[in-house]
């Protein structure tokens, strides 16, 4: 993304000629940005050879899971709706984890069927349903085992998932006493332990508490499992504050736990790999001013874009043309939900705005369109892809019709 002659574009296609020919409010893509993560991703671990499987939770769109899956990744999954669409998007089924804490029987019956790499089970209960899968279909299910390190992920306490008051994994007595129980289970074969933390990491640190607290785990069970599956939670730079996470400190870590317990490692990132690579298209309807606050209304909500309202998370907001004057005016860019939350972001001053000029909000790849919803019975937003200079709609806008059938 960058701009030209005042004007932005998304790999070198201008983006007030996206909007005119798809309308706002859109969610545009970047291949170039996602092929370029993926290697950067790749690069950063080339000495351990990881097994990546993408959070498919963090961008659903089959045409990019598609993308991904050439790119040579496998998908992590939370749900059969998520399975189905990795497996439509063709990515190989023994590239394919299965996480999460609420399986139900039938999502697990439907991935045994599938013959999946990997589930991963969260609580003793799980375990025994997935015995009773195993006997149904009279197979051997792969499985692995997710501990909960009690390790804060130093990032917004609603993304944190490793710490014991959250709900996932189990503590280290219950996964040791798991593992002897699944060591005489005729009809499970555990493969792997399973961990993470949380998302938007930025701090190497709490990984290498994590890698600690596995450690301590297959010292204390003795037992050889196959994979180490280390989750993901990468996070990426929305700030533009220089900070970012020491990838190299972490590889060289890990590299050293394989040597020391000869086992394979499997990532599951999602924002890394498509956080940056998408932006929200949307135009101004209304500019109202009072006296402290230009309010900044646009025709993209809290509907099309969650994360703001849902933790307070920071987007920036770009206009698609540049200009030199500058007005020293708070600034809150606003949607039209009939929510006080409806909020993108607040700035102490902006460029001079009309109403009828599009803006672009950044960085919203990951958690964006999924966590989209037609509350106030606002229609779903077109999605685009931009590769090799050409741009295709990857995702329809919704209807009122078929919304309301």
């Amino acid at each position: 993304m960058n701009y030209k002659k005042n004007k932005l574009h998304i790999e070198n296609i201008l983006v007030d000629r996206v909007i005119k020919k798809f309308g706002t409010p859109t969610y545009c893509y970047s291949y170039n940005q996602l092929k370029d993560n993926i290697l950067k991703f790749k690069n950063n671990f080339n000495n351990i050879n990881p097994l990546i499987c993408f959070a498919v939770k963090a961008n659903n769109n089959i045409k990019i899971l598609k993308e991904i899956g050439k790119l040579g990744l496998g998908a992590d999954v939370v749900s059969r709706g998520e399975l189905i669409a990795a497996l439509d998007a063709k990515i190989s089924p023994n590239k394919i984890v299965f996480s999460g804490v609420g399986k139900t029987y039938e999502e697990i019956l439907f991935a045994s069927q599938k013959k999946i790499f990997l589930i991963n089970a969260e609580s003793q209960s799980e375990i025994k349903t997935i015995v009773k899968v195993a006997k149904i279909t009279k197979r051997r299910i792969n499985i692995g085992i997710r501990l909960n390190p009690d390790v804060d992920a130093e990032t917004i306490k609603e993304i944190t998932t490793g710490k014991n008051s959250n709900k996932f994994g189990l503590n280290s007595s219950e996964v040791i006493k798991l593992i002897n129980y699944c060591k005489t289970s005729k009809f499970i074969n555990l493969k792997c332990l399973s961990v993470h933390i949380g998302s938007q990491i930025l701090n190497h640190k709490p990984y290498l508490k994590m890698l600690k607290a596995v450690q301590k785990i297959i010292d204390k069970s003795n037992y050889q499992f196959e994979y180490i599956d280390l989750g993901g939670g990468m996070g990426i730079n929305y700030r533009d504050n220089n900070k970012e996470l020491n990838y190299n400190r972490y590889s060289l870590e890990i590299h050293k736990f394989i040597k020391k317990n000869n086992t394979k490692i499997i990532f599951e990132p999602g924002r890394s790999i498509i956080g940056n690579s998408g932006y929200l298209l949307t135009k101004i309807i209304y500019i109202k001013k009072t006296g402290k606050i230009n309010f900044v209304i646009v025709d993209a909500g809290m509907n099309d874009l969650m994360r703001p309202a849902l933790y307070k998370a920071y987007h920036k907001v770009i206009p698609s043309r540049k200009t030199k004057r500058k007005i020293f005016k708070r600034h809150d860019f606003v949607g039209p939900v009939c929510e006080t939350t409806d909020k993108f972001i607040s700035l102490n001053s902006y460029q001079k705005l009309n109403e009828g000029d599009n803006i672009v909000i950044c960085d919203v790849g990951a958690y964006g369109k999924v966590l989209s919803s037609n509350y106030n019975l606002r229609l779903d937003a077109n999605e685009i892809l931009i590769k090799n200079s050409k741009v295709f709609r990857i995702r329809k806008k919704g209807t009122l019709q078929a919304l309301l059938r």
